[in-house]
C-alpha cells in the first residue's frame, strides 16, 4: 500500500474490524447508500478513487459498481466525531446507486397509516442492468 497506515488506525473499527460507509451525492447531498467497509476496502477505495465495500453477505470486498457499472468516483472522503462512521462524498456514475434501479436505496418513506412505500422511481429495471 502506498500510504502510511496510521491514518486506518486512527478509526474505530467494530469487533468484526468493519465501519459503517454513507456514501452521499457530492453536489446534492443527498443520502445514495450505507454499507460496511473494512481496512482493505477504505484503502483500495483511496488508492483507485472509487468506491470499494466490504460485503457481510458475500464475505469479500465488493467493488461498487462491478456488475452494474455504476460505480462511485470519490469527491471526498470524512470521519464522523467519533472515528467511527466513514462519509463518502461521491459521483454516482450513470446516477442509480441501488440494485433495485433507483437513485437512491433510501426510496421507501413511513406513511401516517402505518406502511412503507417505495416513493422514488426506478430509472432501470434491473433486469438491464445486471447481466
Amino acid at each position: 500500500m502506498s500510504h502510511d497506515s496510521a491514518w486506518l488506525d486512527e478509526l474505530a473499527w467494530d469487533k468484526d474490524g468493519l465501519i459503517p460507509a454513507i456514501a452521499q451525492d457530492a453536489e446534492t447531498n443527498d443520502v445514495l447508500m450505507f454499507a460496511w467497509m473494512n481496512r482493505d476496502a477504505l484503502a483500495r477505495t483511496v488508492e483507485t478513487g472509487e468506491a470499494v465495500y466490504f460485503s457481510r453477505s458475500r464475505g469479500r470486498l465488493w467493488h461498487k459498481g462491478e456488475e452494474s457499472g455504476h460505480t462511485q468516483k470519490i469527491r471526498e472522503i470524512r470521519i464522523d466525531c467519533d472515528n467511527d462512521v466513514v462519509l463518502l462524498k461521491i459521483e454516482q456514475v450513470g446516477g442509480i446507486a441501488c440494485h433495485t434501479g433507483r437513485r437512491s436505496c433510501f426510496f421507501q418513506k413511513y406513511l401516517a397509516d402505518g406502511r412503507w412505500e417505495a416513493v422514488d422511481p426506478v430509472l432501470k429495471d434491473p433486469k438491464d442492468i445486471y447481466k
